[in-house]
């Protein structure tokens, strides 16, 4: 169709504008998801857990919240894989396991999660935070327990505290007479 000299094209079906308001929160979180797993995360002394050790996920967190508490994902599950990790010796996985018991899953990958904040980049850097606090604990050996000996005072005490709940208890019992 022309009108005088310029040519007006009309499109051949009905184009209405598409917000892609979704598509452009998911590309954000990718992208994110990528900038902050992408970096290994260092803890002292050179040791780092590498980035590609871990592995997290996003999943609807607990608790009050509103109306968006049913439809964000923010709590963060951060799972590390300990094999994976060459810096870590085996001294320090092994206080790791020994530490953490139940934060282990099937597959030995440790388990860290965070959903204290209504962020999920909030928590992602929470759990890795905790980690990394977990990870620096285990890299000190325990302090060794050295044995000792009560007091003679303290022997005392004990001694005359049980002489006192005995007649205590004693003092409980039934009195029993000549004609029983």
């Amino acid at each position: 169709m022309q009108r005088g000299d310029e040519v007006v094209a009309r499109p051949t079906r009905a184009v209405t504008p598409v917000r892609c308001f979704d598509w452009t929160l998911d590309h954000q979180l990718l992208r994110f998801r990528a900038a902050i797993m992408s970096d290994d995360l260092h803890i002292e002394g050179g040791v780092f857990i590498p980035a590609s050790a871990m592995v997290w996920t996003a999943a609807r967190s607990g608790g009050p919240g509103g109306q968006n508490v049913n439809k964000v994902a923010t709590k963060v599950d951060l799972r590390v894989d300990l094999d994976a990790c060459p810096s870590l010796w085996a001294g320090v996985k092994a206080r790791l396991r020994a530490r953490s018991g139940v934060r282990f899953d099937a597959d030995g990958r440790i388990i860290v999660t965070s959903q204290s904040t209504r962020s999920q980049a909030d928590n992602l850097a929470d759990a890795r935070a905790r980690l990394a606090a977990l990870v620096a604990s285990a890299l000190r050996p325990a302090k060794p327990r050295r044995a000792t000996k009560p007091t003679a005072g303290g022997r005392r005490r004990r001694l005359e505290n049980k002489r006192q709940q005995a007649q205590k208890k004693s003092g409980r019992a039934r009195v029993r007479g000549q004609d029983d």
